[in-house]
């Protein structure tokens, strides 16, 4: 498997996540500010815009961080990264999965650049309102599932890493407790060290 990636991007997410399954992997940076490797064919074959993180495994390619956590995470199921299919709390994974894109970066975003909320960002909602549907998912942890670390901690854990390191990250003592499980995690250690620039 080839993992399309470049360092402090979304790619870390995957790095992360591949880290946790301990499947060997092809790290390939395609340099998203030097131009490194933007071009190559393989790459633009599995990121048609040209952004990581991306992956290339056999006749599969896949962009996107949250596609590629589930398409890993079904993949190897071994690892009880994800939900099988018919567990009935797949779709209480699938929407945990997903809130990160779709909810979680969106408010980072609107508060990071001190933007005000517009009426077109109602759809995602606030960003006091999606940190309070995260202490909710964290209350009844230690991970967002409960019990089990899946890879929608991977995604959710490294943006609330994120806050943290940005500043963003209102004073929780359940989002800060989450995200230091996070950081324990040998894998995130790991991830993060690779993530650092050469």
């Amino acid at each position: 498997m080839k993992l399309y990636w470049c360092e402090q991007t979304r790619a870390f997410r995957i790095v992360w996540m591949l880290e946790e399954l301990g499947e060997p992997y092809e790290r390939i940076r395609v340099g998203i500010r030097d131009g490194e490797n933007r071009d190559d064919p393989d790459f633009r074959a599995a990121s048609p815009m040209g952004k990581v993180p991306a992956i290339s495994d056999g006749s599969t390619r896949l962009w996107d961080s949250g596609a590629i956590c589930l398409y890993l995470a079904d993949k190897y199921p071994k690892d009880g990264l994800g939900v099988p299919i018919d567990d009935p709390r797949r779709g209480e994974f699938l929407q945990w999965l997903m809130f990160t894109n779709s909810v979680i970066e969106p408010a980072m975003v609107e508060r990071f650049m001190n933007l005000e909320p517009k009426p077109s960002s109602y759809g995602h909602g606030s960003f006091d309102s999606m940190i309070a549907v995260l202490e909710r998912g964290v209350a009844g942890g230690p991970w967002i599932m409960g019990e089990r670390f899946t890879a929608a901690d991977v995604l959710i854990g490294s943006s609330v890493h994120v806050m943290d390191l940005f500043g963003i990250l209102p004073d929780s003592p359940l989002l800060k407790d989450y995200v230091e499980r996070c950081r324990d995690r040998p894998a995130l250690q790991k991830a993060l060290v690779l993530d650092r620039p050469a």
